[in-house]
């Protein structure tokens, strides 16, 4: 029961999981065929060593740079800034913007000893001053951390003369991107204000 004890208690370490989910899926994974179990473990392996964050964006990807940053068919225009990558994805889900990202890796959060010199804010101002961008679409989350960063990063932009837009509150208050269902996410982007 030591080997059943240990798998349970690392799986506490993921997020959103107590010990009874972590009880289930523990006693899952014993039923589970062990090449599907070995297919598991490989893919968290190599997901974890080969990943790498874009040089540009600071999203997660193959290659540096990413598939986005490279996509010559993605408009230049417009930078959408998020707070993780897994922020990319769910905007990506919604087929409505087409322009490029920058990850900043968090959010400011006095409480919890992160500031803007933690996140990936300088790296941003740099990819604006080339002058190529028109609009920043910030889409931190609905939370009083992600309105503090969204306020931060606007007062840095504005003074470059770069129109910057928040997106607008389809999202309930206190929610993250990651679980927002498309079609309010959509509704957000279309309904982004200027901040």
């Amino acid at each position: 029961m030591a080997l059943l004890k240990d798998l349970i208690e690392k799986l506490q370490w993921l997020p959103g999981i107590g010990r009874k989910s972590a009880q289930r899926i523990a006693f899952y994974l014993q039923k589970m065929e062990t090449t599907k179990v070995q297919n598991l473990a490989d893919a968290i392996v190599k997901s974890r060593t080969e990943l790498k964050e874009c040089s540009i964006c600071h999203n997660l990807s193959e290659k540096d740079p990413c598939e986005i940053c490279v996509d010559e068919v993605r408009e230049r225009d417009s930078i959408c800034v998020v707070e993780q990558p897994s922020d990319v994805m769910v905007i990506e889900k919604t087929c409505e913007y087409r322009g490029v990202y920058h990850v900043i890796h968090g959010i400011i959060s006095p409480i919890d000893n992160i500031g803007p010199d933690d996140l990936r804010i300088k790296t941003l101002v740099d990819r604006l001053r080339n002058g190529d961008v028109s609009e920043v679409i910030i889409a931190t989350n609905p939370t009083t951390e992600g309105d503090v960063t969204a306020i931060y990063i606007a007062k840095l932009i504005k003074p470059l003369g770069i129109t910057v837009t928040r997106i607008a509150r389809g999202l309930p208050m206190g929610s993250d991107l990651d679980l927002a269902d498309t079609t309010t996410l959509s509704r957000a982007l279309e309904g982004r204000r200027e901040i």
